[in-house]
């Protein structure tokens, strides 16, 4: 499997999850509001400080978002492209941001495709610069005791997401079947996911999130062979059958020229670039 080498000292845990008691979210963003903001209100509503959610449809003006790119700084492999600003209303198509907590302030990590002036792209939507254009509604998943929040990573030289419990929060009153997750580089993120869950007891379960691999390889045949990528996945899931836990993901990937991939990954041959952030919940029966 392809590795990536950072320049910073590998921490010795590749994986890390939080279990949280969670609550399902839907609520609307309210025109002219920058999407973090929008995005902030709906989870305060809610009485939420982390979680997952979701956008299909909606558009935005002004729109700004970056893609994955090479990096001339060597404190890190990848960074992003120029930031790309479209003319008029861009319509998000489908997005999923994972959502926490940077400075004491709600963050958002979004990943998305959206149709612009100039055709469909993808990358990461940078949400303090874009405003809510018209009423958006957004599903998703909310924690109230347990968030992801933006540290330094050494590894990596990002400030990245981490899984946390909040302070005040009573880890004995926390749900079981709902958890937030991040994978660390050179992690396959099938295999990663399937540990996670095993470690948990879950056997089967619904998957969100996003990231960032190293290539990609389809079950088809296809493959990106960019290092960096941005991803979101479309459709994730884990089934347990004669006793293996096993892990499938539909994920949209954006490379760095700009060209869109969709569809399902080979298990095991799909690592992990800079982090991937995860929302697993799991399902009964």
């Amino acid at each position: 499997m392809r590795r990536i080498d950072h320049p910073g000292p590998a921490a010795s845990e590749r994986i890390a999850a939080v279990t949280g008691s969670a609550v399902p979210l839907r609520f609307v963003l309210e025109p002219g509001l920058t999407v973090d903001e929008a995005v902030a209100a709906g989870m305060r509503n809610a009485g939420c400080i982390g979680g997952f959610v979701e956008f299909r449809g909606g558009r935005c003006e002004p729109f700004r978002y970056v893609m994955p790119a090479t990096s001339s700084d060597p404190r890190y492999v990848a960074w992003y492209s120029e930031t790309f600003e479209p003319a008029g209303p861009v319509n998000v198509t489908h997005a999923c941001a994972i959502v926490g907590i940077r400075d004491g302030k709600t963050f958002l990590h979004c990943h998305g495709v959206w149709n612009t002036s100039e055709g469909t792209r993808m990358g990461h939507m940078l949400a303090p610069l874009s405003v809510v254009m018209e009423p958006i509604e957004v599903t998703g998943i909310g924690f109230r005791d347990v968030t992801f929040e933006a540290l330094p990573d050494q590894e990596t030289n990002f400030t990245l997401f981490e899984p946390a419990r909040c302070a005040e929060a009573d880890p004995t009153t926390a749900g079981n079947d709902v958890l937030i997750a991040k994978v660390r580089p050179n992690q396959d993120i099938s295999c990663a996911i399937e540990d996670i869950c095993s470690r948990h007891g879950i056997t089967r379960a619904k998957v969100y999130g996003i990231g960032s691999l190293n290539g990609v390889r389809f079950v088809d045949g296809m493959r990106v062979s960019s290092h960096a990528t941005e991803v979101l996945i479309r459709h994730g899931g884990v089934e347990t059958t004669d006793g293996r836990i096993h892990a499938r993901l539909v994920i949209d990937v954006v490379d760095m020229e700009g060209s869109i991939s969709s569809g399902e990954i080979v298990r095991g041959d799909n690592p992990v670039c800079v982090t991937f952030e995860l929302v697993i919940e799991a399902v009964k029966g």
